[in-house]
């Protein structure tokens, strides 16, 4: 018996990720990482910024993301998000300008806590990535 489902992943310029023969994924949700396997009972859930991590049997893929939603029903996973990278294609230039950028926007007054939250989420993130 098969142990694959279907994953989507969307962003607002295109249809970023399409697989059918995924194994697990483990993404950022609020509530802390969440993994996904075939048969997962349905779910929909809000994501922060982090690593969403796709295996299948041939491969891993890890992707950074900023935000979004992801959903699960009927063995297929779609995430929508406002900005999603592929982490193979990051380079120490992307990188520090994303991590600079969100850098500024932490240092803004009126953030309110839980932009604040999400913001230092993300910054974590970034900087763990610079490491690798």
């Amino acid at each position: 018996m098969s142990e694959e489902f279907k994953i989507e992943i969307v962003n607002p310029e295109k249809s970023f990720l399409l697989k059918e023969d995924v194994t697990q994924v483990v993404v950022p949700a609020f509530e802390g990482e969440m993994g996904i396997l075939k048969d997962h009972i349905s779910i929909i859930s809000f994501l922060k910024p982090g690593i969403v991590k796709v295996y299948s049997k041939s491969e891993e893929n890890n992707y950074f993301l900023e935000d979004g939603i992801v959903e699960f029903k009927d063995n297929s996973l779609s995430i929508l998000t406002s900005s999603i990278y592929n982490v193979s294609d990051l380079d120490r230039n992307k990188i520090e300008q994303i991590l600079k950028d969100t850098e500024k926007e932490s240092g803004l007054d009126n953030i309110d806590d839980q932009k604040r939250y999400l913001i230092d989420q993300k910054i974590e993130v970034l900087k763990s990535l610079q490491l690798n």
